[in-house]
């Protein structure tokens, strides 16, 4: 069976670890192009406002090191994707900056994905707390194929 392009969500943790796995022998099996992908979550500045503990220093100080934790993240995510894919030939990794709700939605509903493969908990390592409802969501919301690891 070919799924088309499958693209599996990877944020470096134990979170994505089994959905990566997944994805991977799926798109062996099929001789399928895998993508992976992580998302910079721009959308802290929003979640926390601009009264966050009275002071334009704290709050930019808390968004500095929320940006630097997810940058780490992000490298950890590539090196979790590339052990992974060793050996595939079609296989991709990107960063994507956004709110990962809707940049997972707009990939689970757009024509190049054939499957979107996630664990429920993904990037709730730094994530807001509002990622808690991401795979409700997506479940709601995709137009592709959709399968969900817990």
């Amino acid at each position: 069976m070919n799924y088309g392009n499958i693209v599996v969500a990877v944020d470096g943790s134990d979170a994505s670890q089994d959905a990566l796995n997944h994805a991977v022998e799926l798109a062996r099996q099929s001789n399928t192009p895998l993508t992976g992908i992580f998302i910079i979550d721009t959308q802290w500045a929003d979640f926390i406002g601009n009264d966050w503990q009275s002071s334009k220093g704290a709050r930019q100080g808390f968004l500095d090191y929320i940006r630097k934790e997810q940058e780490e993240q992000a490298d950890a995510a590539r090196a979790q994707f590339e052990q992974a894919t060793q050996g595939m030939a079609q296989a991709s990794f990107s960063v994507h900056a956004g709110d990962p709700t809707e940049v997972l939605v707009e990939q689970a509903s757009s024509g190049d994905t054939g499957m979107l493969v996630a664990g429920r908990r993904v990037f709730q390592v730094s994530g807001r707390p509002s990622l808690k409802s991401l795979a409700a969501t997506l479940l709601k919301k995709a137009s592709r194929p959709l399968l969900l690891f817990p």
